[in-house]
């Protein structure tokens, strides 16, 4: 099992590599990068994935995705900047989370949101079945 590589299509820069553990039913939303891409696999364990794409330009403005990633739907989910996304463990097990961004680390260029900001219209509670 691979994430990514240097001659992928979506490979851009490298930014770093970090990883974020993620418990059943535990909600890690809402943010969105400024100018960062991000790339996110789930190795270990299972999440969904919901990106909201609010861009006033994007022929996509108001769209939810949501994409159920782990050991048994491993993909790479690319993310551009601008678009607020988010997971929620949704296995037995806790989850990794690996996510390979084009910038490092810089909380001045990362944005955020309550999971539960009406801005963006996806309720959790009901979308975790």
């Amino acid at each position: 099992m691979h994430m990514m590589r240097c001659d992928s299509d979506v490979f851009e820069t490298f930014g770093e590599i970090y990883f974020s553990t993620v418990y059943s039913s535990v909600i890690k939303a809402w943010h969105f990068h400024k100018r960062a891409t991000i790339n996110y696999a789930v190795p270990v364990g299972q999440v969904r994935f919901v990106l909201f794409d609010d861009r006033e330009e994007s022929s996509t403005k108001g769209v939810i995705q949501e994409i159920d990633l782990g050991g048994e739907n491993y993909a790479l989910v690319t993310v551009p900047p601008l678009i607020w996304n988010g997971f929620v463990g949704t296995g037995p097990d806790v989850a990794l989370v690996a996510n390979c961004t084009t910038l490092p680390h810089d909380p001045d260029e990362t944005k955020r949101k309550d999971p539960d900001d009406r801005a963006i219209p996806y309720d959790w509670s009901i979308n975790l079945a």
